[in-house]
């Protein structure tokens, strides 16, 4: 039982989750790492104590880590991708990356990782206090897939396994049989956007993790934006690996996927 943590907190509600499901099992002070323009002040309320800084300061991580006396640490949220080449990036993170053979999520995130278990922190994975919301397998709504959600289903899960093992986005979008849009560089939410412009009314979406999914940065999670989203674009399904996605406010969402009539479809997660 971990009573202090640090969390490096992204955008959206995940973070927020996070810390009230980590007081729930007993943390007793939580130390947090947020980035101006991406994490939610709603965190400052639910911490112990927060520190500011920008996307790229990358000593002021470092030393918030040592300052908090924290063992553990946690990544929760996302940053927003164009933010990462529009962030000036200091001395520390510079050096960071030309250290770095390929730069990636994988990469970088695990030098990141690597420089705090040497300051004496330990990455936990991103869904260890979250364990309850990873999904299960079986079809969540009441709508079931058809026949050729099932066909689209099965094609857009050896795309994006393909993609994934690349590491050029873990989702897609098939229609018909035919592939609407692969995610890049632009995450989930964007790929459905694009998916609905381009196919109209009637996508699956197929979202994978990696064959060697590191637990600790990498963990799909989906919420009411992603319904929002789903209705938004026209999309009949969603598909999902058991184990392997975090499902915000479950119940809300497949009330709301029900409402839409969008199929939500939980896969026995392969390697």
């Amino acid at each position: 039982m971990h009573k202090e943590l640090l969390l490096i907190a992204g955008k959206g509600a995940y973070p927020l989750e996070l810390i009230r499901s980590a007081r729930a099992e007993g943390v007793t002070r939580i130390s947090v790492v947020a980035f101006k323009g991406e994490t939610s002040k709603d965190i400052v309320p639910l911490a112990d104590q927060v520190t500011w800084m920008y996307v790229g300061e990358y000593a002021k991580l470092t030393q918030a880590a040592i300052d908090s006396h924290c063992p553990v640490a946690v990544m929760a949220g996302q940053i927003t991708p164009s933010n990462l080449f529009n962030a000036r990036l200091d001395k520390s993170m510079r050096e960071l990356l030309a250290r770095l053979p390929k730069k990636n999520a994988d990469t970088i995130f695990g030098a990141v990782g690597d420089d705090l278990k040497a300051l004496g922190v330990d990455l936990l994975p991103a869904h260890h206090f979250m364990t309850q919301n990873l999904v299960k397998p079986g079809t969540l709504t009441t709508s079931q897939p058809d026949d050729q959600q099932q066909r689209d289903i099965q094609q857009g899960l050896e795309l994006a396994k393909c993609c994934a093992k690349l590491q050029a986005g873990q989702s897609v979008a098939i229609k018909e049989g035919t592939v609407i849009a692969v995610e890049g560089f632009e995450g989930t939410d964007k790929m459905i956007q694009r998916a609905g412009k381009l196919g109209g009314a009637g996508c699956v979406i197929v979202k994978v993790a990696q064959e060697r999914h590191d637990m600790r940065w990498d963990i799909p999670v989906v919420g009411m934006t992603t319904i929002k989203n789903l209705k938004k674009a026209d999309c009949s399904c969603l598909a999902m690996e058991a184990g392997k996605v975090i499902m915000l406010e479950q119940e809300s969402v497949i009330k709301a996927a029900n409402a839409a009539g969008i199929c939500l479809m939980v896969l026995e997660a392969s390697a």
